[in-house]
């Protein structure tokens, strides 16, 4: 998003992208690349979760983002003693000289994302430089939070977005120019993306990178409870100092449009007979006796209408649409913008969540889960309720976040995401 308007004289500082010697695991010293990566830390819940990255192999980024054992303090413990000792044994090395890295993902159906990483500083919200369209769990910050503290690094990369005019800029030509070049690394995970990564040394270039940025403002697509961390930590240190930045991932989305996803809802505790049966006289409900893909379809065709959700876990879908509009007009808050007030997320969680379900936003009664087949195999696994959403478009979460309006926590999934693993920043180095 560009900021033309406001003079240097007035905003002085813009987003300032600083190199870095990345941390990177040895190619010689891991079974491959791709089985030493991970999704972000927020996304690894497959049913069978940790564990096949675990057995992927013994080095897989999980065992420092998501360690396991009894306690929060000895799981933050565990990742810092994986991480020293990995680095002891040469498993992870640091790169020789700093550097912004070009980071590019590609599928097989001929979607490309590049972007650069780097370390970016930490503003004040006030600042209007790096704008969250998305609540945070404080719970999830503080988490996030102790394992930077104890690991002192930053683990894996946010992604942030920006809009350029789509015409080739200095960062663009660089991209492009480093593109055609050999590769640090390369690997392709299960998904079915391939990752390329190169280091971007050159002194010229990277000044001219960080000058033509100072003239944008960042959209956080993905990462904001790690954003709230890297602030939360920069203001426990003393400054100038490390935490001042934080590791981000910046995609021109003018150039690379990302793909707007939903995150699902899982009710624990709330069978789909008693939530069906709440929503008598509220929303229309409609049974669908028909795959998953077929039940996505019908979601998508009700969506445009007006506020549709889907719900399963006894074996079918129920299609929930057509709320009644006096039961909107009580219990969505009208302090906010219309297009806030519509939103699906707005709508499951200040009438249903709140009033119809009465169902406390909290992680003994609500999961968030990015997959759709298993959202919906965890219901029907554990007897509860998974909700499922329908995207929501870009250009309304762009337009809300430049307004200062935050959507209901985990509205969107932005991506595709950096993989979790290709380049890990230590704050010693």
């Amino acid at each position: 998003m560009n900021t033309a308007g406001h003079s240097k004289a007035r905003a002085p500082r813009g987003l300032e992208l600083t190199p870095f010697r990345g941390l990177r695991y040895d190619p010689d010293r891991v079974g491959s690349l791709a089985a030493v990566t991970s999704p972000p830390y927020d996304v690894v819940v497959r049913p069978d979760g940790l564990h096949h990255l675990q057995s992927a192999d013994p080095h897989n980024i999980v065992r420092l983002i998501l360690p396991e054992a009894a306690t929060s303090e000895a799981r933050n413990a565990q990742a810092a003693e994986t991480l020293r000792r990995w680095r002891s044994e040469g498993v992870l090395t640091a790169d020789p000289e700093p550097g912004l890295y070009v980071y590019e993902q590609r599928d097989d159906d001929g979607m490309v994302q590049r972007g650069i990483i780097g370390l970016l500083r930490v503003s004040d919200p006030g600042e209007r430089l790096v704008l969250p369209h998305e609540d945070v769990m404080p719970h999830i910050v503080a988490d996030r939070a102790d394992l930077m503290r104890a690991t002192s690094a930053n683990l894996e990369p946010l992604l942030l977005t920006y809009r350029g005019d789509g015409a080739a800029t200095v960062t663009s030509e660089l991209i492009e120019r480093t593109a055609g070049q050999r590769p640090l690394l390369a690997t392709t995970t299960e998904d079915g993306f391939h990752h390329r990564l190169w280091s971007v040394t050159d002194p010229a270039g990277l000044t001219a990178v960080r000058e033509e940025l100072a003239g944008h403002q960042a959209l956080i697509a993905d990462g904001h409870h790690r954003w709230a961390t890297y602030r939360r930590l920069r203001t426990e240190h003393t400054s100038p100092g490390p935490w001042d930045h934080g590791l981000v991932l910046l995609v021109d989305t003018a150039r690379y449009p990302l793909r707007v996803r939903a995150i699902h809802r899982l009710l624990h505790g709330l069978p789909v007979a008693d939530a069906v049966a709440a929503l008598d006289g509220r929303f229309r409900v409609r049974r669908l006796d028909v795959p998953l893909s077929a039940a996505m379809d019908a979601l998508a065709e009700a969506a445009p209408v007006g506020n549709a959700f889907l719900l399963a876990g006894d074996g079918a879908f129920h299609l929930v649409d057509r709320p009644d509009p006096a039961l909107l007009a009580r219990t969505v808050p009208a302090d906010r913008p219309r297009a806030w007030r519509t939103l699906d997320a707005t709508v499951l969680h200040a009438t249903l969540l709140d009033h119809v379900w009465r169902i406390p936003d909290s992680p003994a009664h609500i999961a968030y889960i990015h997959d759709t087949a298993a959202t919906v195999e965890k219901a029907e696994r554990d007897g509860g309720t998974a909700v499922l959403m329908h995207p929501v478009h870009e250009d309304v979460v762009r337009d809300l976040a430049r307004q200062g309006v935050t959507m209901p926590r985990k509205s969107t999934s932005f991506g595709p995401k950096p993989a979790s693993g290709l380049v890990l920043r230590a704050l010693d180095l």
